[in-house]
């Protein structure tokens, strides 16, 4: 069988075409990978950064550096009381001071990281002896070691002096601070704890 040239070089030329648009058609999608690639990369990175706070001076961060291991101190406290009392009105009041000073930790620590100070913690703050009602640690010794109504006794007395010391800091702060939160926490301690007083106070009568 003879096969003319003029159909071998049509099929030359068709095949070179048809390899022609295969090399082309690769060369076009390179191209529109490295367009896409290059345009991904040169956006620029979204900012999340939160700005800083303002709204508050240093009598507020004081107050809330204090606070924190200052409620620290009577929640320790106040889980003492199920291990060393059967008085059923002291049960119920140490669960209160607990109930109630727990979630107030967690807030000074959302207010001072708000301010972008670090988080505090039990042994933060300025030192023990500089707030006011703190127990040193003899004192915390004796009351683990005191018996049934000496321990009721020797907790009533130091969570009244430790109540008295949290409000006094509280009142510095609404006289000295400038952030309304840490303003409003102030108030509410002054509030419970003079009213927590007030039932100890009533107790140590009854004992």
């Amino acid at each position: 069988m003879v096969i003319s040239r003029t159909r071998i070089s049509t099929v030359l030329a068709a095949s070179a075409a048809a390899a022609a648009l295969v090399l082309a058609g690769c060369s076009d999608n390179d191209d529109m990978s490295g367009m896409q690639h290059d345009t991904s990369s040169s956006a620029p990175a979204a900012s999340s950064a939160p700005a800083a706070r303002t709204d508050f001076n240093d009598a507020d961060v004081t107050f809330l550096q204090m606070m924190y291991p200052h409620h620290a101190q009577a929640v320790d406290m106040a889980k003492l009381v199920p291990s060393h009392s059967q008085n059923q009105q002291l049960l119920a009041l140490a669960a209160e001071v607990e109930q109630a000073q727990a979630p107030e930790m967690q807030q000074i620590t959302t207010l001072l990281q708000s301010f972008g100070k670090p988080a505090p913690t039990a042994g933060s703050g300025h030192g023990g002896h500089t707030m006011p009602g703190m127990m040193n640690p003899d004192q915390m010794t004796a009351l683990q070691a005191a018996p049934g109504p000496d321990f009721d006794r020797q907790w009533l007395t130091m969570m009244i002096e430790h109540h008295t010391g949290a409000v006094a800091m509280a009142e510095t702060e609404l006289a000295q601070g400038a952030n309304d939160e840490s303003k409003a926490l102030a108030r509410s301690i002054i509030d419970s704890q003079r009213a927590e007083i007030d039932t100890m106070r009533g107790m140590l009568g009854q004992s």
